[in-house]
């Protein structure tokens, strides 16, 4: 029986398409297949604010920020935390992606045309010991364009590959299994989706109107992880992180439901350290909503009071940007769902910045204009209108007026007025002191000594019940689900593993799917920025690998 192909690449993803591109540069015959419909190619990457983890780069160097390779491995190895057996892999993924981000990485990319805003972001910084969870240096590097920006050149080169004959799209092809002949995975199988012309994001149809069996020397998965799914993500929920709220928004759109994850694994395939996950705390209701359950995560400056459901301060070093999983642990084990957010309107001007390419029109649009507008503008366009129309926020001029509002939105009366005016009026008194105790005090005047969040992040400190900056804002913060950081185990020729740690012949991993390499190169958390850059530096492997084997 003839191959249709060289290669078979299932998901048309930033991992699918980095694979692909590969393959085609390589001189192989590709059939890419996606279950959604092309106007969805780029998958989850599109959506994103397209950060980037680089070390010691030209941009931090402008920025006075001293990196190394070895802080980044410090700060890595700290992050995750590997503690496990089938953790050998994944570290091993770990120290050549620090080796990629701290070397080739950026003149790799910049070669094909992808730039960065000037000003480096301070995601995750953790806020316990040097060895231990966060970055000690501003390593998040926004990529001119956002998302779609850098979903751009592996598009690019995947269609250029399209139009020299090696590449073949075929979109509405849902893979449901995988098949060996003589010993080799080169068999996949699925359906034939009806055409579908929604929005991109937007649920399509399950509707099937035929099948399909194709077969190619290798296959490459590439189909992401399982934050659509929320039963899913239940069900693989871990304790350590306590219990799931019932009220879960969606970082990704439905079609990210981890179906292809259990393919694998019926094929053989090992799929370890499914219980790491990577979820938000500071997501909000999306007003304008693109798929089900839409939640959009705030970027948050330092200095907004993150209080739990009851108006209680959130413990140290649980500040706004600090420790994503730290803060999602307390929040499921404090018996609700939800925290808070009380600050006023000048730190919301200065400190929201929104996740999402969608949300974010002027770096994704590539307007310098609209990046000096929004550095001038009290409050950007964006969060105005989640001011005006957001269901999780509550604005008033006053504390009363700002407590009744906030009851009201919980339905219950948990915020007592007197005690959360006593805690907001105690840490104002520290600002006007340049000592303090109050150690998110000292985050925000530690942040204002770096240059780029003092220019467009951090708010100068001040009482946040000065009426001069003014009025008060409440923002209710709800669980955003988003990453998958287990997944099929690789060795580092991203070739997926079966239980005895052997390769599993023709069978090929990226991306999400892969843990971001290794079966889960973060180990217990991540560093941002680094899950557009594993899907780059994992798919570019597998592509690599995958041409050499065929060849």
């Amino acid at each position: 029986m003839a191959y249709d192909a060289d290669v078979i690449v299932i998901g048309a993803g930033l991992a699918g398409l980095a694979a692909t591109a590969e393959l085609a540069d390589a001189g192989r015959k590709v059939l890419l297949l996606d279950q959604e419909p092309e106007q969805s190619i780029g998958g989850q990457a599109h959506w994103s604010f397209g950060g980037l983890f680089l070390v010691d780069s030209p941009e931090q160097r402008r920025m006075r920020i001293r990196d190394s390779h070895a802080l980044a491995r410090q700060d890595w190895l700290g992050t995750a935390g590997f503690d496990r057996e089938e953790d050998h892999w994944p570290r091993r993924w770990a120290e050549a992606y620090v080796d990629f981000a701290a070397g080739e990485k950026r003149p790799w990319l910049h070669a094909q045309g992808v730039r960065f805003f000037p000003v480096v972001g301070w995601a995750e910084r953790g806020g316990y010991d040097a060895g231990g969870h966060g970055n000690s240096v501003p390593r998040f590097h926004i990529t001119w364009g956002t998302g779609p920006g850098l979903v751009e050149p592996f598009e690019r080169r995947v269609r250029e590959g399209v139009a020299r004959g090696l590449v073949e799209l075929r979109f509405r092809h849902r893979v449901t299994g995988l098949g060996r002949t003589s010993g080799a995975l080169d068999t996949v199988t699925g359906e034939i989706l009806e055409p579908s012309a929604v929005p991109r994001g937007e649920a399509s149809s399950r509707e099937a109107t035929g099948s399909f069996e194709l077969r190619a020397q290798a296959v490459v998965v590439t189909s992401g992880g399982i934050g659509g799914n929320h039963d899913l993500v239940r069900a693989q929920w871990p304790e350590r992180l306590g219990t799931p709220p019932g009220k879960l928004l969606s970082g990704v759109p439905a079609h990210v439901d981890g179906l292809m994850l259990g393919i694998a694994e019926s094929a053989g395939a090992r799929h370890i350290n499914r219980d790491r996950m990577w979820h938000y705390t500071e997501g909000i209701e999306n007003w304008n909503p693109i798929w089900a359950r839409h939640g959009i995560r705030i970027l948050p400056g330092p200095s907004s009071l993150w209080l739990d459901a009851r108006g209680r301060r959130l413990p140290v070093p649980l500040f706004p940007g600090f420790d994503t999983l730290g803060t999602l642990e307390h929040i499921t084990r404090s018996g609700h769902g939800h925290t808070w957010f009380v600050l006023n309107q000048r730190i919301i001007g200065k400190e929201f910045a929104l996740s999402g390419s969608e949300q974010n029109p002027d770096l994704t649009g590539r307007s310098v204009r609209g990046v000096i507008g929004r550095a001038r503008a009290g409050v950007p366009g964006p969060v105005r209108a989640f001011m005006d129309n957001g269901a999780d926020f509550v604005v008033e001029k006053d504390l009363a007026a700002l407590v009744r509002g906030m009851n009201a939105l919980t339905g219950e009366p948990l915020i007592d007025e007197a005690a959360l005016g006593r805690e907001i009026t105690a840490r104002d008194r520290e600002i006007a002191n340049p000592f303090t105790k109050d150690l998110q005090v000292t985050a925000i005047r530690g942040a204002r000594r770096y240059l780029g969040d003092k220019l467009i992040r951090t708010a100068a400190p001040h009482r946040i019940l000065d009426p001069a900056a003014g009025p008060l804002v409440a923002v209710r913060l709800n669980i955003l689900t988003r990453k998958s950081l287990g997944g099929l185990e690789t060795d580092l020729s991203s070739r997926v593993l079966a239980d005895d740690g052997e390769p599993l012949p023709g069978l090929y991993a990226a991306g999400e799917a892969a843990g971001f390499g290794g079966g889960g190169v973060h180990g217990y958390r991540s560093l941002e920025g680094t899950f557009l850059g594993g899907c780059i530096f994992s798919g570019r492997t597998a592509g690599r690998a995958a041409a050499k084997a065929v060849s």
